[in-house]
């Protein structure tokens, strides 16, 4: 097999995940893979799959060669090119897709020339992406910005996806990374990433993901810096096993830059809204010009209003209004979108959506 041959390989097989992995006329996917992948781990990772395996499982299934097979493995873990679980006696394995996977394993790594690409691709990726559904991410109100009287489920709840876990760290943000190794920073804060896991010792140590282990008090500080940044939490659009919340802004943020440049006002889920009160605002404009991610308040002639079929629920808006006249509403029930339980359901709803059939990677 020839060298592109196999990058061309690899690309079908991303793309053949419910996540996708489109192509383009440039080629430029294929100049990511090369700069990610040697020619030998691009073709071991090939027969991985999405659930985890010893490497004496891999080396059952595949018939390829034990010896030596759990250090290349280990190896591509480091890089960023798939994903492990320590548990001391024994080291698990599997594939994982380009987005949300690959990419962010990058952080490390990323240099200008692999910004730029990857810059480029998202021209494609993007607008690929953003058509399907379930949605990659959920957005996660600021928690005490929604009413007593108002319910919230606990996969909506910051707080909540904290305290299932057990484990906390803390990242440089890639996105916010990406712009600024091409010269376009936007000034917010960048170690804003965060990676959370359901056992105690995850992050200590050298993680293949980088970044610093952190407290739990450290990362609900880290989400309060975060609010008063003017930044989106974002987290899985699952209800079980959610192990990151993003804090994204608009103009880095893949997610929220595609409901910004491509039109995609439902690029994300979510379960609430704002509302001005008309008769409250004096008109400051701190809510559109200083708060607001996706550009869905309004200036008019003396006041602001919020256009709700915009609007992503965040509470950004809220939490700086100095005369209180922003609130926060939950969607009716019809226009509620309930997320896959969890991320295994969320592939599978995704991958029939799509019209993909990735059972040989199960």
């Amino acid at each position: 097999m020839t060298d592109n041959s196999i990058y061309k390989k690899v690309a079908k097989v991303l793309d053949t995940l419910p996540n996708g992995f489109p192509e383009t006329e440039t080629g430029v996917e294929i100049k990511i893979l090369k700069k990610i992948f040697t020619t030998e781990e691009a073709d071991l990772f090939c027969d991985l799959r999405l659930t985890f395996e010893t490497p004496q499982q891999v080396s059952e299934r595949t018939r390829r060669p034990l010896e030596g097979l759990a250090e290349k493995l280990e190896t591509m873990w480091n890089k960023g090119q798939l994903f492990g679980v320590d548990f001391g006696e024994v080291k698990v394995f599997k594939m994982i897709p380009w987005v949300l996977g690959i990419y962010e394993y990058q952080v490390k790594s990323m240099d200008k020339e692999f910004a730029q690409l990857c810059d480029e691709y998202n021209h494609t990726f993007g607008k690929e992406f953003f058509k399907y559904t379930p949605h990659l991410m959920q957005v996660i109100p600021i928690e005490k910005e929604v009413e007593n009287d108002q319910m919230t489920l606990p996969y909506e709840q910051v707080s909540a996806i904290i305290e299932m876990g057990q484990s906390f760290a803390v990242n440089e943000c890639i996105c916010k990374k990406e712009k600024k190794l091409l010269e376009n920073p936007c000034g917010k804060p960048l170690e804003v990433c965060m990676g959370i896991a359901p056992v105690p010792g995850v992050f200590e140590g050298d993680h293949p993901w980088g970044g610093r282990a952190v407290s739990k008090d450290e990362a609900y500080e880290i989400l309060k810096k975060s609010e008063e940044a003017g930044l989106v939490h974002l987290a899985s659009n699952i209800q079980n096993g959610q192990h990151y919340i993003c804090n994204c802004c608009g103009c880095c943020c893949g997610v929220l830059r595609s409901v910004n440049e491509f039109g995609f006002s439902e690029g994300v889920n979510s379960h609430f809204y704002a509302m001005i009160d008309d008769a409250l605002c004096t008109g400051c404009g701190i809510c559109s010009d200083e708060r607001c991610q996706i550009n869905a308040i309004k200036e008019n002639e003396e006041t602001y209003s919020i256009i709700q079929d915009k609007c992503i629920g965040c509470g950004l808006c809220i939490s700086t209004c100095p005369e209180e006249a922003i609130i926060l509403k939950r969607k009716e029930e019809k226009d509620c979108v309930t997320p896959p339980a969890d991320e295994n359901e969320w592939f599978k709803n995704r991958a029939a959506i799509r019209g993909v059939d990735y059972s040989v990677y199960e």
